[in-house]
């Protein structure tokens, strides 16, 4: 921003231009002249506030797809975005290696398509770890196989929704993914000078990683642009949680499975008892006959509790709850 001159300095500055000191010439060319470049052949036509809104709804996906694929990967996963810029669709499209995992989503009620790209090196992540590898092979510069085809287009099914879940405080849309292709040339969804906005994205799964592009086209965008400002993201406060929403994570929660364990106590033996072991022998435990067992929730003990037969199976009931540390008790 130029610099602003006090009243004063605009004074002084009349009265040497009145006075003959300073003509106005010497003026003009001590002045700055800031240009600003403007390519009519590719308008902007995404403001700053609408990239700022588009940035912080994929922050909120990027969050919900690491929570995905941490819990389909079995793995540690991390998402951030890395940018949001406007370029041409002609410009995006050869910025893209071949081959590449391109999906093409619909997103109802808007008209037209949006495409969301995954590079080679993050599809062969998935495959490697969903197929038992570690995740950890170099890069594959080859299309993808028949089966590798058909687990990452159920992936990309998935990973669309969520982008949807991401946009429901905004707008409520329904994407769903209507095709895969690995050549960007087989994917012209609009003309090659139309502007779009493409967000770029990087995911960390355990030591390796990859990058996720999403490109929305103006024309798709244009109809909801002006729900894309600042205030009305930052205006809106704390997100409520509806009854529904609760009882659908208290489902989730209780399909978790965690171990279970009692300990009845502990002992040392030799290793020359151990082999001779048999039917009817009886080994002494340091835990008392009177004493509460400890009950094990994964690694933390969590309940207190005495042996007995339920049936004909072995069972324990829980006498105490252990409350007092938390989650580092154990």
């Amino acid at each position: 921003m130029g610099e602003v001159l006090s009243q004063a300095e605009i004074d002084a500055l009349l009265h040497a231009l009145s006075d003959g000191s300073v003509d106005e010439e010497t003026i003009k060319m001590s002045t700055p002249q800031k240009i600003r470049v403007y390519d009519f052949k590719r308008p902007n036509k995404f403001s700053k506030g609408h990239l700022n809104s588009l940035l912080n709804i994929h922050e909120n996906f990027c969050r919900a797809l690491a929570t995905f694929l941490a819990g389909n990967l079995h793995a540690a996963v991390d998402a951030t975005v890395l940018s949001t810029e406007q370029v041409t669709y002609d410009e995006f499209t050869r910025s893209l290696p071949y081959p590449t995992i391109l999906g093409i989503f619909g997103m109802s009620p808007l008209e037209g398509s949006a495409l969301i790209e995954l590079s080679p090196s993050l599809a062969f992540i998935m495959v490697d770890r969903l197929l038992g590898g570690q995740g950890l092979e170099q890069v594959k510069k080859r299309d993808l196989t028949e089966i590798e085809r058909k687990i990452i287009a159920s992936r990309l099914a998935r990973i669309v929704q969520i982008f949807g879940e991401a946009w429901i405080e905004i707008f409520d849309v329904h994407p769903q993914l209507l095709d895969m292709e690995t050549n960007s040339q087989f994917t012209q969804i609009v003309a090659p000078n139309e502007m779009v906005v493409v967000i770029t994205m990087e995911v960390k799964i355990a030591e390796s990683k990859g990058m996720i592009n999403i490109c929305l086209p103006y024309i798709v965008m244009k109809p909801i642009l002006d729900k894309l400002n600042n205030l009305l993201l930052f205006s809106s406060g704390g997100k409520v949680i509806s009854q529904e929403e609760r009882q659908l994570i208290r489902e989730k929660i209780e399909w978790a499975k965690v171990p279970m364990k009692v300990f009845m106590g502990r002992t040392l033996i030799t290793v020359q008892d151990l082999l001779h072991l048999e039917r009817g022998d009886v080994i002494p435990l340091n835990q008392g006959i009177k004493e509460p067992l400890s009950v094990y929730v994964g690694e933390f003990m969590k309940f207190k509790g005495v042996p007995g037969l339920y049936g004909n199976k072995m069972a324990v009931q829980i006498t105490e709850v252990i409350t007092k540390g938390g989650d580092n008790d154990g």
